[in-house]
């Protein structure tokens, strides 16, 4: 993550722990892959249980998007990459 502010860094991974606990619960796991701050994404990657889950984009949408807006109120959008 090249020329990200560390500090938006910090505290996107900040909500992930926060969400982290959760999703451990059902099998799951989540993982930063990149931060667009030109374009205020975050780019992460479900894992485990989550990855077919049916429900992983309402997880995505309720639970991380809206935790990570509470740690960094700039980012605009959660988006899953998947393989």
């Amino acid at each position: 993550m090249e020329n990200v502010t560390p500090s938006l860094v910090e505290n996107v991974e900040k909500a992930l722990e926060e969400i982290r606990p959760f999703l451990k619960n059902d099998g799951g796991d989540i993982s930063l892959i990149d931060i667009d701050e030109a374009e205020n994404i975050v780019k992460v990657k479900l894992l485990g249980a989550c990855v077919g889950c049916s429900v992983n984009q309402m997880t995505l949408k309720s639970g991380v998007e809206m935790t990570i807006k509470k740690h960094a109120p700039q980012i605009q959008k959660v988006i899953n990459i998947e393989e």
